[in-house]
C-alpha cells in the first residue's frame, strides 16, 4: 500500500511515542523563542531555544527509525516543527532586521508554492508525500544557519566570524530549498497523473 495515501494505516494509532514527545517539545519551543526574542527581548535565551530547535531536528527521526516507533503522526509533526521553526524565525528575523526580507521572501514564496499541491494532492486520496532528503538537508542547513546568524546580530565580538558562516549556511539551504522543492512539484506530478490514469481504467470521471 502506498504510505502516502490518506488512509494508510501506518502506526496510526500511535501517538505517545519518545520520537513523538520530542517533536511535541519542538513545538513548544516555537512560541517560547518568538517570546524571548519579542517580548522579553532575552535574545541569549532566544539564541540557545533556536539552537537546540534546530539540532535537534534529526533526533526524532532517529529515534524512530532505532526504537521502531515510526507512526503517522511522527510523520506529520517532523515536518510541521521544521516549517513552524522557519516561519517563526523569519517573522522575527525580519521584523528584528537579522535577516532582509527579500530572503524572508524567497522562503515563503517556496512554502506557498509546494503548499498549493497539498489540496491537489488529497483530491486524489493522498496526503502530504515524504520529505525528499535534499529537503531535509536544506532544513538542516536552514535551522543551524538561524541561531548563528542571531548570534551574529546580537554579539559584536562574534560577528566578524559568525557573520559569514550564517550567511554561507543560510544561501546554500535557502537554494537546496527550492531544489527540494522543485523536486516535490515533479514527485506530486507523477503522482497525480498515475490517480488519473488509475480512475480512468477504473471508469471514473476525471476530477
Amino acid at each position: 500500500m502506498d504510505p502516502t495515501r490518506v488512509d494508510a494505516p501506518a502506526g496510526a494509532g500511535r501517538v505517545l511515542t519518545i520520537p513523538n514527545l520530542i517533536s511535541f517539545a519542538r513545538l513548544i519551543g516555537v512560541p517560547l523563542f518568538l517570546y524571548l526574542f519579542l517580548v522579553a527581548h532575552q535574545q541569549a535565551a532566544a539564541v540557545v531555544v533556536l539552537a537546540v530547535g534546530g539540532t535537534t531536528d534529526w533526533v526524532d527521526g532517529y529515534l524512530a527509525r532505532r526504537l521502531g516507533q515510526v507512526s503517522r503522526l511522527g510523520e506529520l509533526l517532523d515536518p510541521l516543527a521544521d516549517r513552524l521553526y522557519i516561519l517563526a524565525t523569519l517573522l522575527a528575523f525580519t521584523v528584528s532586521g537579522v535577516v532582509p526580507w527579500p530572503f524572508a521572501a524567497a522562503l515563503l514564496l517556496r512554502e506557498l508554492v509546494v503548499g498549493a499541491t497539498i489540496p491537489v494532492l488529497r483530491r486524489y486520496g493522498y496526503g502530504p508525500l515524504p520529505v525528499h532528503y535534499v529537503g531535509k538537508t536544506a532544513t538542516f542547513l536552514l535551522l543551524a544557519a538561524f541561531p548563528v546568524l542571531l548570534l551574529a546580530h546580537v554579539s559584536a565580538g562574534a560577528r566578524a566570524l559568525a557573520g559569514p558562516i550564517g550567511w554561507g549556511l543560510a544561501w546554500w539551504g535557502i537554494v537546496l530549498y527550492w531544489v527540494a522543492g522543485v523536486l516535490y512539484l515533479v514527485q506530486s506530478a507523477a503522482v497525480i497523473r498515475a490517480a488519473r490514469r488509475e480512475r480512468r481504467e477504473h471508469g471514473a470521471v476525471p476530477a
